[in-house]
């Protein structure tokens, strides 16, 4: 019996059949110039290691140390982006990847660059009365004190301050008195000209990996996050061992799947493919799921829950990146 056998049929139909001969010279984007570059290094050495060690001819590029015009160069058939952040989840380099009609994994050029603004987001999501935070977005000629200090007023106490374009939890502060919005505001403002403030959601953390695209995305077993004292921030996301992640979540089985619905029919909203992860929050009052962004390049390293979700689900991390590389492709 195969490894695939054990697998759900949409999982043997990812996973399955990919000839690693055809996939060609890949290039494994890594590092780059955005805040998260630390991260995208680990995700990409990750990524980088699985696929030489099932044979793919892979080899590491980092954008901020060549030229993109380096792939066409080169002879690079496909890329795995293991980027974080700007200029490499934000839809620039699928774009550069389009003009260089070089096939790549995940999300187009649209769809990664509204799903790295969380206020464009959640304008997308709305139209479709996906449950979010309420929000308030803070342009730059309102983030002074008077501003600031009428959010609370809107949104209650505590709040969640972030920018909207950042990730890896940089810049973000939850907010417990009128007090602190000011330099929370001002550490928001620090990475993003706006600011976005979001009702705090009291309750479990959850997060929920999907694979495929369109009707075919399916969406991975839920994770459930318990970080020390609920700060689940870049230091606990990467660098400790002390955040303790549930799989299985542990949360009723109705539970579940709510969450997974919601995630999918986020990531389909967006118009995302190859893989993304949805992050929510399940309010303790009355467990209701509210979605709060979507991941189109989620982590791959050695902390990173997508990898966890598919083992979870029977998926070696070494078939999943393989699986994702060989679903690369252009937009059109």
């Amino acid at each position: 019996m195969s490894s695939h056998d054990q697998l759900p049929a949409w999982a043997q139909g990812l996973l399955g059949g990919a000839d690693l001969n055809r996939l060609g010279k890949v290039a494994v984007l890594m590092g780059g110039d955005s805040a998260e570059r630390e991260i995208s290094l680990l995700s990409g050495s990750g990524v980088l290691r699985a696929l030489q060690g099932e044979g793919v001819e892979a080899y590491a590029f980092d954008p901020a140390e060549r030229d993109l015009s380096d792939l066409k160069r080169e002879r690079f058939d496909r890329c795995f982006i293991a980027l974080h952040g700007r200029r490499g989840e934000d839809g620039t380099v699928q774009g550069a990847l389009e003009l260089l009609r070089i096939p790549y994994t995940g999300s187009g050029v649209l769809a990664s660059a509204i799903a790295m603004d969380k206020v464009m987001t959640k304008r997308v999501w709305s139209t479709f009365d996906l449950p979010m935070p309420r929000q308030v977005v803070l342009e730059p000629g309102a983030q002074d004190p008077a501003h600031t200090r009428a959010v609370p007023d809107e949104l209650g106490l505590p709040l969640v301050v972030k920018p909207p374009r950042e990730g890896s939890s940089l810049g973000v502060t939850k907010v417990e008195g009128y007090s602190q919005m000011q330099a929370a505001v001002q550490a928001a403002a620090a990475y993003d000209p706006e600011v976005l403030c979001e009702e705090f959601i009291e309750g479990d953390e959850v997060t929920c990996a999907i694979l495929g695209e369109g009707a075919d995305a399916h969406a991975l077993p839920v994770i459930r996050i318990v970080a020390p004292e609920g700060a689940y921030d870049y230091q606990n996301k990467y660098f400790t061992d002390v955040t303790q992640y549930l799989v299985p979540s542990g949360l009723p089985p109705a539970e579940e799947r709510e969450i997974q619905r919601l995630a999918v029919a986020a990531y389909r909203a967006l118009g995302c493919r190859g893989w993304g992860r949805a992050d929510l929050m399940v309010r303790a009052s009355d467990r209701q799921p509210f979605l709060l962004e979507m991941n189109t390049s989620p982590g791959m390293t050695g902390h990173s829950l997508v990898p966890m979700a598919a083992r979870a689900a029977g998926i070696r991390y070494e078939q999943l990146c393989v699986a994702l590389v060989a679903h690369a492709r252009l937009d059109g």
